[in-house]
């Protein structure tokens, strides 16, 4: 397994990415193809970058990316604008002054680990749940929201309320997530209003 994860890590590398995470996005457009041409997407938990770098290169020069993570980080790209603010401390109204609606919601958020798992889904379900309010808030009908969620007693009870917001929810593993992880993304397509 081990090999396996110095692929990804390594590739990620060769390719001008900040981190291995950029595979899970990767193949979760190429499977679901949820990002394109001209998009304005959010992209929460965006620190060390590679998702919105890789985002910012599909959305193309007329696409706007809006990275928001707590922690301090660079891209260099002419639709990329960067919010470094607290998930918990961010209004809707922070992120209209950049679009009045999105088309895209991405949320990498992870809490960090205590090695105790229930109190890492929570605070896992905690972030999403966060998420799921802005995308409530922010996403355009028709909207999609794309979340990583720790697998926990609480996953079923998020997926519910994804589904009231929804019209689709579809779970996804990546190949690329590390076996041992219990990390799971929720593709959830059709904002329902």
């Amino acid at each position: 397994m081990k090999k396996v994860q110095d692929h990804y890590f390594k590739k990620a590398k060769e390719q001008g990415f900040p981190a291995r995470s950029v595979y899970k996005l990767k193949e979760a457009q190429e499977k679901y193809g949820f990002l394109g041409q001209g998009q304005r997407v959010i992209d929460l938990g965006a620190s060390p970058g590679s998702w919105s770098k890789y985002t910012s290169g599909l959305m193309g020069s007329k696409g706007l990316m809006v990275a928001v993570d707590v922690q301090k980080f660079d891209i260099i790209a002419d639709n990329v604008r960067i919010l470094q603010k607290n998930v918990y401390d961010l209004q809707s109204a922070d992120l209209k002054e950049f679009s009045p609606y999105f088309d895209v919601i991405l949320s990498d958020m992870a809490p960090k680990t205590t090695g105790r798992k229930d109190v890492d889904h929570f605070r896992s379900i905690a972030l999403a749940e966060r998420a799921l309010v802005l995308a409530g808030d922010l996403l355009r009908p028709g909207g999609t929201f794309f979340c990583k969620v720790f697998q926990g007693e609480d996953f079923a009870f998020f997926r519910d309320k994804c589904r009231k917001v929804f019209q689709s929810v579809r779970i996804f593993k990546p190949k690329s997530s590390r076996s041992e992880s219990v990390e799971i993304f929720l593709l959830c397509t059709g904002k329902k209003y």
